[in-house]
């Protein structure tokens, strides 16, 4: 690890996340001050809020970052919180409402797939340690994945859900639409306006209407592509949309509609600024620009793609426009009695390999034992070093604060 710590100073990388964070939140103090909150949470915290930093230290130390030549589109920002619920286009072949997968591709780009499980288990290894395992445990649960990807990438059979995954699918499918409007709105006449605070914000007027034209535009290709009566599209409502960590700055904002015209029957859409994949640099092939990159991959990755999926063009962004339902959930890793971790993480290698296989140039081969154990062994460095700065991080933050 000498050659990496000389490379990979754990206060220089701080200083050069809170630099790019300052950049990129010019003159929003709030949201710099609530991203920096959050990252500053847990060391797997602060690996969810900076991909970017992940892949500078993979050029800064590109041992780390090798491993089987295999290519294909990947996540790009594979962590255990970029798993979860949420309602697909159609429904499976078995009729579920909800399905259980990779639910953020918001980085996915074309390269060698390892760097996807080379990220989920160094959040494997930072998640455990906050769960209060031993050194000994995290690497065990990092094994399981590695089983589970290796087992399904090798045979292509879908990957069975564990009891912590049925329990949250059975959960959430019952959820009705109107929990999630009470969340986000409020009773305006005989309809909804959006309920302004931390997570909704005021738009001026100008952006408002541009906004409401360009979703007009994909309420049109909505329209055509499933039938959709083109009132049920009709904008009652436009704010800015405060969501995430790492993509806290990026211009996004909530669109809320006419729906089914009852005040229960509103339809909510996120539309979300798309640049460049925080893995780029290491792309081996060139991706679609904006949005159009992650709405390729969500339904080339994805057995079952998300409902009502899109991308527009709006006051020089490029948005990827997707609607948000109340089945969308995670896993509570901190309640999963310990010994459902394992199987769990084996079923999310599974789903891993699954996407790799649906996104892979040609077919994959077998995921060697000695090639899992080199990724597994760059994911307790790269560990190692995220807990590092993180710590710097935490302690630049509180000296700023004094």
């Amino acid at each position: 690890m000498a050659d990496v710590t000389r490379k990979l100073r754990p206060f220089a990388l701080a200083t050069w996340q809170r630099e790019r964070d300052r950049e990129r939140l010019r003159g929003m103090p709030a949201l710099l001050a609530r991203k920096e909150a959050r990252m500053s949470a847990s060391p797997f915290a602060f690996l969810r809020g900076a991909a970017p930093l992940f892949y500078r230290m993979l050029r800064n130390a590109p041992r780390l970052a090798r491993g089987p030549e295999d290519q294909g589109l990947l996540c790009g920002d594979l962590h255990l919180e970029n798993f979860g619920v949420y309602r697909p286009d159609r429904p499976s072949r078995s009729g579920d409402r909800v399905v259980f997968d990779l639910n953020d591709l918001d980085e996915a780009f074309f390269g060698h797939l390892h760097l996807d499980l080379l990220r989920v288990l160094t959040s494997v290894l930072l998640a455990a340690r906050g769960w209060g395992c031993t050194a000994a445990g995290a690497l065990d649960l990092g094994g399981q994945l590695l089983e589970g990807y290796a087992r399904v990438r090798g045979s292509g059979r879908p990957p069975r859900a564990p009891s912590p995954v049925t329990a949250l699918l059975e959960r959430v499918a019952a959820r009705k639409r109107r929990a999630l409007l009470e969340r986000h709105t409020r009773i305006h006449g005989r309809g909804r306006r959006f309920k302004l605070g931390e997570t909704l914000l005021p738009l001026p007027r100008a952006t408002r209407a541009a906004c409401a034209r360009a979703f007009a535009r994909f309420a049109a290709q909505e329209v055509k592509r499933a039938g959709h009566p083109p009132e049920r599209f009709r904008v009652l409502d436009v704010a800015s949309h405060v969501a995430g960590t790492g993509s806290l700055g990026a211009f996004r904002v909530a669109v809320l509609v006419e729906g089914h015209g009852t005040r229960d029957g509103a339809w909510l859409f996120d539309m979300k600024a798309m640049g460049e994949s925080a893995g780029a640099a290491f792309a081996t092939r060139r991706a679609e620009p904006g949005p159009e990159r992650v709405v390729n991959a969500l339904r080339t990755l994805l057995r079952h793609p998300p409902t009502m999926l899109g991308t527009l063009r709006v006051l020089g962004h490029g948005l990827l426009v997707r609607r948000l339902t109340p089945q969308e959930d995670r896993l509570d890793w901190a309640t999963l009695p310990p010994d459902q971790r394992g199987p769990t993480l084996s079923f999310l290698g599974g789903l891993t390999a699954a996407a790799h296989r649906r996104g892979a140039r040609s077919k994959l081969s077998p995921l060697e034992e000695s090639q899992g154990r080199k990724i597994l062994r760059s994911a307790v460095e790269l560990a190692g070093l995220h807990e590092a700065v993180a710590l710097a991080h935490a302690g630049e933050r509180a000296r700023s604060r004094t």
